[in-house]
């Protein structure tokens, strides 16, 4: 199923001239061969008014993006876990604020980084344990061996997850793993993007009695007709992933990265494993702006949405207060963290046209969306090129859609 315009953008409060621009961006980057190809696909009140795909899935084999394309969405992948734990939560499996550890023992008596490297690391107990809800806003403490920003970064690294996790480790003994390490802060006090999504992925299996594929295809996929969407696929549709050449800055093809999604995964990534097609996603994103319900199949309450879009940051605060920056293309000013999504606080302070209370996040190789129940608009990026800090892409194409409304 593939995504076609629905509706004259004029009818939708789009001017077309201005909405052409957003093409034009794109093409800029696909031209001087910095992105393969992508898709972009625009709604607003439900029907989109804009979609397109422009050069190539896969540039050396000559065959083009269209609508049949998968791409692989990475920490898009996180909004998805995050939804199939809410409909635990709306099932009373947990409460937000209950500790990890009554499900995830290997999470009891955590210890946090104080100082040191390694064996010789200081660390002190934790003050409070890790709650569910910390895992949803990545205020666990937990981190990522590829940020290269603390110590205990490091020791994620020294022992195996960077990148990835070590062959054939699956996601319980990637939990067990992570617990054994430090924290980089004091649960709930600050904002490290991370593992918890994987951690929350595995809560989910524990609570649910099934893999977590099985449980997104239940509660998730199935209800909202995501036909193309999975932990990996060996159909041709799949685009080739690509990183920046060293010395042109060209997309150049990444063939030991890109086979990871060809096969199933021993590791059932919740924080980033997932293949999907723009038409799916669109669904996904459907459902969140219908507040829970699509074609009329509810998968969350429309309260249970509203509380996700909220800024659940220590002290309402915003990322540049009590997060720990990601890339130089991260504008965390006026940008909060729900359970799951970034939240827009403050459009003057993030220096942008959208309103406050658009929700929205990004994958690895430069995938975005963002949903917005304000103007009731809808975006979705897909490309494949990793990282997603190479180019300031998500901002333009926010710049450019809102530009285009009139």
């Amino acid at each position: 199923m593939a995504l076609e315009t629905q509706a004259d953008p004029v009818d939708l409060g789009f001017d077309p001239e201005r909405l052409r621009r957003v093409d034009s961006y794109l093409a800029r980057y696909v031209d001087r061969g910095l992105l393969a190809g992508t898709t972009m696909a625009i709604s607003r009140d439900q029907q989109l008014a804009h979609v397109s795909h422009l050069g190539f899935r896969d540039r050396e084999a000559g065959l083009p993006v269209d609508g049949n394309t998968q791409w692989r969405i990475y920490s898009m992948t996180k909004p998805v876990t995050s939804v199939a734990a809410m409909t635990l939560y709306e099932q009373g499996a947990f409460d937000l604020n209950d500790p990890i550890s009554r499900w995830l023992p290997e999470f009891a008596d955590m210890r946090v980084y104080v100082a040191g490297a390694g064996r010789a690391a200081r660390t002190v107990p934790a003050v409070e344990p890790i709650r569910v809800w910390h895992l949803l806003t990545h205020t666990a403490g937990l981190t990522y061996g590829f940020h290269h920003a603390h110590a205990v970064d490091e020791m994620y690294r020294e022992a195996g997850f960077e990148a990835d996790v070590p062959p054939g480790m699956d996601l319980a003994g990637a939990c067990r793993a992570w617990a054994e390490l430090p924290l980089v802060h004091q649960p709930g006090t600050e904002w490290n993007y991370s593992v918890a999504t994987d951690v929350l992925g595995r809560l989910v299996e524990v609570l649910s009695g099934q893999p977590l594929d099985e449980y997104f295809a239940k509660a998730v996929f199935d209800p909202l007709g995501m036909t193309d969407t999975a932990f990996w696929s060996d159909s041709e549709d799949l685009a080739a992933l690509y990183v920046a050449a060293p010395d042109t800055g060209k997309a150049v093809p990444h063939p030991a990265v890109g086979q990871a999604a060809t096969r199933p995964p021993t590791f059932l990534s919740g924080g980033g494993g997932l293949v999907s097609t723009a038409a799916d996603y669109h669904r996904f994103t459907q459902m969140l702006l219908r507040r829970g319900e699509l074609d009329g199949v509810r998968v969350l309450g429309p309260r249970t949405v509203d509380l996700m879009r909220a800024n659940h940051l220590p002290g309402g605060a915003d990322l540049e207060a009590v997060g720990r920056p990601l890339f130089s293309e991260s504008p965390f000013a006026g940008t909060g963290f729900g359970l799951g999504f970034s939240v827009l606080l403050d459009p003057v302070a993030a220096k942008c046209l959208a309103p406050a209370g658009e929700y929205a996040w990004g994958g690895a190789a430069s995938t975005a969306f963002w949903v917005d129940p304000v103007e009731r608009i809808t975006a979705l990026f897909f490309t494949q090129l990793l990282p997603s800090s190479l180019h300031p892409i998500r901002q333009g194409l926010r710049q450019l859609v809102y530009q285009a409304l009139i």
